[in-house]
């Protein structure tokens, strides 16, 4: 399933997208069922859209969004829905650059400021891969990507029922790479 979206980033990177499986009729087949093949845990970042960055269509995979894919047991039973009741066999965690709530985060750790409202759950859950990235924020943003990735792994429910894999998405390029 990986080499599918890496072969749908590379047509998007490209200006080549294919928009697959977003026609009427494929609208309906999927009304009645889905059977996703991958599970994307991502920033809710609006530059980084999963299926538009992966080119796939309607259906094919299931996409949980937070700041900076940061997880709580809410999202891990997001993406553990995937696996367990869909049979996805692919969890991506993607990061991306320039990350808002990452630079926040590290902005409000680096000046010791305590951000508003629910924020601040934010900045505790990215305070590990700062601690690790000496505060620059895309070492901060890669770092975060592995830690969840482990976390995941580490997870009775995903272990052996799917793999647990990095990426890391380029604003600049639109690739996406793989993070180990």
């Amino acid at each position: 399933m990986w080499s599918l979206l890496e072969q749908g980033n590379q047509r998007w990177a490209a200006g080549r997208s294919h928009r697959p499986r977003q026609d009427p009729r494929h609208r309906r087949q999927v009304a009645v069922a889905q059977e996703p093949r991958a599970v994307v845990l991502s920033c809710i970042d609006s530059r980084v859209p999963p299926e538009v960055i992966f080119d796939v269509g309607l259906g094919d995979l299931l996409v949980v969004r937070t700041a900076a894919h940061t997880i709580d047991p809410l999202v891990t039973a997001a993406v553990q829905y995937g696996p367990q009741d869909l049979s996805a066999s692919l969890v991506v965690v993607l990061g991306h650059q320039r990350c808002g709530s990452v630079t926040s985060a590290a902005r409000a750790l680096r000046g010791r400021v305590t951000l508003p409202g629910e924020l601040p759950a934010v900045v505790a859950a990215l305070e590990p891969a700062y601690a690790v990235s000496d505060g620059r924020v895309e070492p901060m943003a890669h770092a975060h990507v592995r830690r969840t990735v482990l976390r995941l792994r580490a997870d009775p429910l995903l272990h052996g029922s799917a793999t647990v894999i990095g990426a890391y998405y380029s604003l600049d390029t639109g690739l996406v790479s793989r993070v180990t």
